[in-house]
């Protein structure tokens, strides 16, 4: 995967879940990104937004986003993938090996992947490239994400869960969850699940805003995924 992700020559796709990335991986990669950009390679890479509230990950998207790549954040995103120039792509291995990947060259379940990636890229948020570390910590949640906790929560699944699709901590949806109860005045996630449907608290930006940022704890125990 290494060796098509360097031989790239036009454009390199990348979806990456999960939050910060390691600072040792990120060193891995930037050199062969930035050789990338020089070549001419178009890059657009797919974050989830809990990346903008951390300081190396946001630093590498500083570099990379000076060099002409894009990168963009969303609030959930199913599992990685890379696709090289279109006609080669790399999505992860069976559950019991997660460092290893499976190679896709079918064109066929190549355009669905591509499908999938541009789908998630048009309603994605911009990071911008150009002093993008200052004040990233601001942004650890944005609504959007606040309100995927809670409506995920809605529909049954536990917090541990929530945090595994969000790239989050299970305290800090924890955290967002009993905000969410207090405001309301919920005594169960059942009550808080009606309650939160009967106001329509989820549609209300403002209403998510005034439950205020969650401070993020790390992920413990989580696989070291690719860089990118």
């Amino acid at each position: 995967m290494e060796k098509a992700v360097g031989s790239c020559r036009r454009e390199l796709l990348t979806a990456q879940p999960g939050g910060g990335r390691d600072p040792e991986l990120l060193a891995e990669a930037i050199d062969r990104d930035l050789a990338l950009s020089a070549r001419g390679v178009r890059q657009r890479t797919l974050y989830q937004h809990t990346v903008r509230s951390h300081g190396p990950t946001l630093a590498y998207i500083e570099r990379i986003t000076a060099a002409g790549a894009q990168v963009r954040t969303v609030d959930e995103i199913i599992d990685r993938l890379i696709v090289c120039d279109r006609s080669i792509a790399f999505i992860p291995g069976v559950q019991q090996r997660r460092t290893a990947a499976l190679v896709i060259q079918d064109p066929g379940v190549i355009q669905y992947l591509l499908k999938y990636f541009e789908y998630l890229w048009e309603a994605a948020k911009p990071v911008r490239g150009q002093g993008v570390t200052a004040g990233g910590g601001a942004e650890a949640l944005t609504h959007e994400t606040r309100r995927s906790v809670l409506e995920l929560m809605v529909r049954g699944h536990t917090d541990e869960a929530i945090a595994a699709r969000l790239g989050i901590s299970a305290r800090t949806v924890s955290t967002h969850v009993k905000k969410a109860a207090d405001l309301l005045g919920s005594r169960s996630r059942a009550q808080l699940g009606y309650l939160l449907a009967r106001t329509g608290l989820l549609d209300d930006p403002e209403a998510l805003e005034a439950l205020g940022p969650a401070a993020q704890a790390p992920r413990r125990g989580v696989d070291r995924p690719e860089p990118r």
